[in-house]
């Protein structure tokens, strides 16, 4: 063993009468008998060595008499909370041992949903202390006709604006899409660089109109045609003769 709990009231009370050399004579002791696990040999001389206290083996043998119990037919000291303490230890270590071999932890009790796994002995254990785990991927596979790079963006796009990706959400771009006579790849780049979180196809169909009225003078003009210009208010008046004087009717 290499670590023990040590109770510090309860050894004050039981060794308040010790001297100074007892008091060292059986903490020495009680390590010497937890780091090799099992009782003290009824060899004094040779357990006061061990312990580094030979000039003081009265003091050693005054402990082992007062604090341990003799065993006669073993022919060592022993003592029974520190049995009891190392028979945990090894059965716990023991324990230890056989699930190392199976490649998980064990159930510490029946109420427990921790389980081991043969299959995936490395899988994250839960518990009914553990929060559940909430799956925040996307359910949507990539859609025909998209690539996977503009799919991937437009997802991260999405979640930049805490807006779900959903086949619901998909569907209805869709649509958008056969209105406004695109692709579906096209729409998620052009709702991407726009920096929309969906697409409508009101949207892109009033850009494409002013372009076409755009592109329609100019192609006009390259024909030697004069794009129409709107007339001045006067251009529509009309002249009247009243009493031999004109007048300007609007």
């Amino acid at each position: 063993m290499h670590y023990y709990s040590f109770h510090v009231s309860d050894y004050l009370h039981d060794t308040a009468h010790l001297s100074n050399d007892e008091d060292l004579a059986f903490r020495r002791l009680l390590d010497l008998y937890y780091t090799q696990e099992k009782p003290i040999p009824n060899k004094t001389h040779e357990v006061a060595r061990r312990i580094r206290m030979v000039k003081h083996i009265n003091a050693v043998q005054i402990v082992l008499e007062e604090f341990f119990m003799f065993d006669i037919e073993n022919d060592c000291w022993f003592h029974k909370r520190c049995d009891e303490t190392i028979e945990a230890y090894q059965a716990k270590a023991e324990r230890n041992r056989q699930v190392g071999k199976l490649g998980g932890r064990p159930k510490t009790n029946p109420q427990e949903t921790q389980k081991v796994s043969k299959h995936n002995p490395n899988q994250e254990p839960i518990t009914n202390n553990h929060k559940p785990i909430k799956n925040t991927a996307t359910t949507v596979a990539t859609p025909d006709g998209v690539s996977e790079s503009v799919w991937q963006e437009f997802v991260s796009h999405r979640k930049s604006k805490r807006a779900k990706v959903t086949q619901l959400v998909i569907d209805k771009i869709i649509e958008e899409t056969n209105k406004a006579g695109w692709t579906l790849e096209d729409a998620l780049k052009e709702t991407i660089v726009r920096n929309w979180q969906s697409f409508k196809a009101d949207w892109v169909l009033e850009k494409q109109t002013a372009s076409q009225k755009a592109q329609s003078n100019m192609h006009q003009l390259t024909r030697g045609q004069t794009a129409p210009v709107a007339k001045p208010f006067w251009a529509n008046t009309e002249i009247l003769e009243v009493e031999n004087e004109p007048r300007l009717l609007r």
